[in-house]
């Protein structure tokens, strides 16, 4: 399956790029092995993740054509 990833603020700093198209094997492909994929860090608790615009978490199974976002944690006052 093809997925676009893309990654915001000091998460595209920090991945050195701002997406990614990504092939992943399987049928049960989740937003956690899609990140295994593309960082060679353990995805952070306070990382927040959009499917298809829509916040989801980490265990989301993917579809093929599916766009995933990773965001840092947003702070505000």
């Amino acid at each position: 399956m093809d997925i676009k990833v893309r990654y915001f603020a000091s998460l595209r700093d920090r991945m050195g790029r701002a997406e990614d198209q990504v092939s992943l094997d399987g049928d049960k492909v989740t937003v956690a092995d899609l990140w295994s994929k593309v960082s060679d860090e353990p995805i952070a608790e306070n990382i927040l993740v959009a499917v298809n615009m829509e916040y989801t978490d980490t265990s989301h199974e993917l579809k093929n054509g599916d766009e995933v976002a990773f965001f840092p944690p947003v702070t505000g006052g």
